[in-house]
Order: C-alpha cells, then sequence, then structure tokens
C-alpha cells in the first residue's frame, strides 16, 4: 500500500481516494481470487468491452487527439508524479501547444505561476508566494519536476482550484445559498450521473458531514460537484482562446475516475474530447480495475526507496503544528500520534511545518525522532521509528 506523505492540504479534503469502486471485475472479466494486475510499466485499457492490455504508443496517440487529458493521482504517490512527467513529456512531443493545469494552485495565484514559467522566480519564491505549505502541502519535491518541465518548455501552468471556504460554503448552503459574488466565477455545474451520486454516497457515508444528517447530502454532492466545475472551467477557458491546444490536468484521482468529476464538467462547458489516465499499484487487487474505470490505466510500483514519510497531514498552530489526520500503516501511527494532537517541539526545537518537513527527509532509515505532543491539556513524548532499509 502506498504511504502518504508527511502534508498539509486543507485543499484536498474532500479528495475520493477512500471512493469503493463499484461494478469491479477482476482483469479475466469474471470475479475470482485477489490477484496483482498485469506488470509495472504496463498499460491496460478498461473499455467497456473489459481490460485489456494496450501498447503505450497506443494510449499516447489516442491522448494525443484529446483537447484535454486528465492525469489523476495520489497526492502522496511518488511515482504517480514521474509517471505524470513522463506522460508530460510524450504529449508535449505530439502536441507541442500545450497547457498543464494543476489542481494544487487557487485561482488567485495565478500571476506566479505566470512568473515562475516566466522564469523569473526561485523554487524557494515560487513556493512561498503560492503558500504550498498552507494551501496544499503534500511534498513539494514530488511536484517541482513538473513545474520545472512546464518552465524549461515555457508551457503555460494554469491554477484550476479555488479557496477551500467557497467549497465549504457550498456544502453548508448549497450552491445557490452562496451570494454570486463570492463563487469565484464558478459556473452552475451540471447535474452529478446517477453512477456519481452513487459513488459520492459511499464516501458520505464515511464522512464526518454525514454526522450532521441525512439532510445534508444533496450540500455534499453539490459542493463535490461545484469544485469540479471549478477545476473543469480554467481548462475550458484557455480551449475557447486556443482551440488547437492540449491541456493536461494533473488532478487528485477522486476527479478523474470513471470520467464521473472533471470531464463530465468540461463535455457540459463544451469540451467533447477528454481523456482519462489513472494508475494502478502492482500490489493492488486486480479486481478493483472496473470497465470504463479510465481510458487507460497504467500500472505502477513504488519503490523501497523513497525519502521517509511521517504520514500526516498537518495545519498550523498557536503552539506547534496540529495534526489533521493520520495514515494507516504510517510510521505516524504506529508511534501513537492521533488526529487533533498538537506537535510542540521535534527533536527538541520549536515545531515548524517547514521544519518537520526537512527533519522527516533528512531523517535515516531506521533512526529515531522524538517529538513533544500536546493532547488536550497533557503534554507527552512520542518517539517516531523510521524503519530500516529494506
Amino acid at each position: 500500500m502506498r504511504m502518504p506523505a508527511l502534508s498539509a492540504a486543507p485543499l484536498a479534503r474532500l479528495v475520493l481516494a477512500a471512493v469503493i469502486l463499484t461494478g469491479a471485475t477482476s482483469c479475466s472479466g469474471a470475479p475470482g481470487p485477489a490477484r496483482t494486475c498485469g506488470e509495472p510499466g504496463q498499460w491496460l485499457a478498461t473499455a467497456k468491452a473489459g481490460v485489456a492490455p494496450e501498447s503505450a504508443a497506443a494510449v499516447f496517440e489516442r491522448m494525443a487527439a484529446q483537447q484535454a487529458v486528465l492525469l489523476g493521482e495520489a497526492h502522496d504517490s511518488a511515482e504517480d508524479h514521474r509517471w505524470q512527467l513522463h506522460m508530460l513529456a510524450q504529449l508535449h512531443a505530439r502536441r507541442p501547444e500545450m497547457a498543464v493545469g494543476f489542481e494544487m494552485f487557487p485561482r488567485r495565484v495565478q500571476p506566479v505561476l505566470d512568473q515562475w514559467v516566466a522564469g523569473t522566480l526561485s523554487e524557494q519564491e515560487f513556493l512561498a508566494r503560492t503558500e504550498w505549505d498552507k494551501v496544499w502541502g503534500f511534498d513539494a519535491r514530488d511536484y517541482l519536476p513538473l513545474f520545472h518541465y512546464a518552465r524549461m518548455n515555457r508551457i503555460p501552468m494554469l491554477a484550476l482550484n479555488v479557496e477551500r471556504s467557497l467549497i465549504d460554503a457550498v456544502g453548508k448552503l448549497g450552491f445557490d445559498g452562496v451570494p454570486e459574488a463570492q463563487r469565484e466565477g464558478v459556473s452552475r455545474p451540471a447535474g452529478p450521473s446517477p453512477e456519481y451520486r452513487k459513488m459520492l454516497r459511499t464516501v458520505f457515508e464515511h464522512h464526518p458531514a454525514k454526522k450532521k444528517g441525512e439532510e445534508t447530502f444533496p450540500r455534499f454532492v453539490e459542493a463535490q460537484t461545484a469544485w469540479d466545475r471549478a477545476m473543469a472551467q480554467p481548462i475550458a477557458g484557455h480551449l475557447k482562446q486556443r482551440p488547437g491546444a492540449l491541456v493536461v490536468g494533473i488532478l487528485g484521482a477522486g476527479h478523474v475516475r470513471h470520467g464521473h468529476g472533471v470531464a463530465h464538467q468540461l463535455k457540459d462547458l463544451g469540451v467533447a474530447r477528454v481523456g482519462n489516465l489513472l494508475t494502478w499499484d502492482h500490489a493492488d487487487d486486480c479486481a478493483g480495475i472496473a470497465r470504463e474505470l479510465a481510458d487507460a490505466v497504467y500500472i505502477v510500483k513504488a519503490p523501497a526507496a523513497n525519502p521517509p514519510r511521517l504520514g500526516v497531514a498537518m495545519e498550523p498552530a498557536k503552539e506547534g503544528i496540529r495534526v489533521a489526520n493520520v495514515a494507516a500503516g504510517s510510521v505516524a501511527e504506529q508511534a501513537g500520534l492521533k488526529a487533533g494532537d498538537v506537535i510542540v517541539t521535534i527533536a527538541g526545537q520549536p515545531a515548524r511545518i517547514d521544519g518537520l518537513r526537512a527533519i522527516v527527509q533528512r531523517q535515516p532509515a531506521g533512526t529515531w525522532l522524538p517529538l513533544k505532543v500536546k493532547r488536550g491539556s497533557e503534554e507527552m513524548e512520542i518517539v517516531a521509528r523510521f524503519p530500516p532499509q529494506p
């Protein structure tokens, strides 16, 4: 299983990473015992007729004929980001007139993205001015090769997202309840398909919004479709200005699966040719690859030598760093960290989000990292033990 990144992700809380896919079949088309699917580096087409291998060349040519290609990711998977970089290079070779849209940036930082592509900002300046740690917070090292590729080739970067507060407002008030002046230009989303609504129901059943009552489900659906719409609009807007361009979207997999999310909104906005691509971890059960999960999926195998990750999502706190959530099976969970804990010191030093990330990245395999943690009114010492190198 993939290890979540050390991260703060206030704009990613509704990502559909936990969606339970319905109608799944094994690669042979019949139910069976758990089995790995294909080999790392292999493409599988997931058409109506079933799941079957497809050559890389065929996938590249199919995608190069689209107006938009959406590359769904697990935000904390370094291997997914390597795959995305490979796809950018392949598609750019075939379609030089390209733009790349990123879920990671809200619209207000578009001028900063423009300055980055123009070559006027350093990495440090770019990450600071886009408020990376505050707005997104997943490991910037995974994304920087994508940003550098865009700058090296002068490929426009598009900020696809909106402020988290807008999605929260739609979730509380419904789309019509949010004043138009506060919608950041987001137009009314197309209604979800019955299949998407069913998927969202699965997510809702495990979401904190469920505790507020069943009547909150319609607003939960509106919030998700408004989020999909928000990210579709900059892509459609760029294509309206440059009809011959190809826009590649770097998005969470939940916005891409089955074409229910951003692709559905793009088609409502008049973008008819949309490709959807995903990765699939070789260690995961092949039976989860459903028909029409995407146009194709790419089999990956995460290397054992990835940099160390603590496995928490973080938020700034007055006394240090608040743990927003803890990934199952992570170093943080094994150490006893819990959501709501506030990390006060790291190895005796005051805790800061950027400081913790840097310390973890430098942590050798097999070593221990002491943390002072405040849980309610109680302070405790917790030791994060990083596993030895396999």
